[in-house]
């Protein structure tokens, strides 16, 4: 481990990421991106610092209650819409500041917003999907950091189902950049598991075209 402070930060990052071989994208895993004190710090500012909440999808005339808490920061018009749910995003604050500094130095990329999820045991999850939607471009770089419990992550390839999903479990304090054509060609998912009784809170920094932008 190094710190990124040379020695007198509070933030340590990990020298030995893990190339994840994935056909058509690019995974890279750090498992120790924070060391445990750290993310245990980082895990309890973030419960009880940033702003969460249930939200709701309209399906069929209902709306469904999102089984996980979620938040958006960003900044100013960095709005962010997903299943007919649109996101303003909150000021950042000290924390997140804090955060999104040490992982654009690790992924050498620029964000100007974080979704923040608390799956508050193996009941929440998330289904299927890719981040793929309009303001986060053709070939968005999506860097997700776990604090918590350890949790399964699936990845499935859209069209080539001779190519086997890939699942990873994602520990605490551990850094996933997914890269190029990934959010394209794959998709991804946290499945329910009722063995798990503790909270898990991920951060998903992304860079969105500003409204009226570029």
């Amino acid at each position: 481990m190094r710190d990124s402070h040379g020695g007198q930060g509070l933030f340590a990052l990990s020298d030995d990421p893990v190339s994840l071989p994935l056909e058509d994208g690019s995974l890279s895993y750090f498992p120790c991106f924070f060391s445990e004190a750290e993310a245990d710090a980082l895990f309890d500012d973030c419960l009880h610092s940033l702003a969460w909440r249930q939200d709701s999808l309209r399906i069929a005339d209902r709306l469904i209650p999102i089984p996980r808490l979620q938040c958006w920061y960003g900044d100013t018009g960095t709005d962010y819409s997903y299943s007919r749910l649109k996101l303003t995003p909150l000021p950042w604050t000290d924390l997140l500041q804090g955060i999104r500094s040490r992982v654009e130095a690790c992924s050498e990329h620029a964000f100007n917003a974080v979704l923040a999820n608390c799956y508050r045991d193996g009941r929440d999850s998330v289904d299927w999907h890719s981040d793929d939607e309009p303001e986060l471009g053709r070939q968005p770089v999506i860097a997700s950091l776990s604090l918590g419990a350890a949790r399964c992550f699936e990845l499935k390839h859209r069209s080539k189902r001779h190519l086997k999903p890939l699942k990873l479990t994602l520990a605490h304090g551990s850094l996933l950049i997914m890269r190029a054509d990934t959010q394209h060609h794959w998709r991804h998912r946290l499945p329910k598991d009722p063995t798990i009784t503790a909270p898990r809170i991920n951060l998903t920094f992304r860079q969105i075209t500003p409204r009226g932008g570029a």
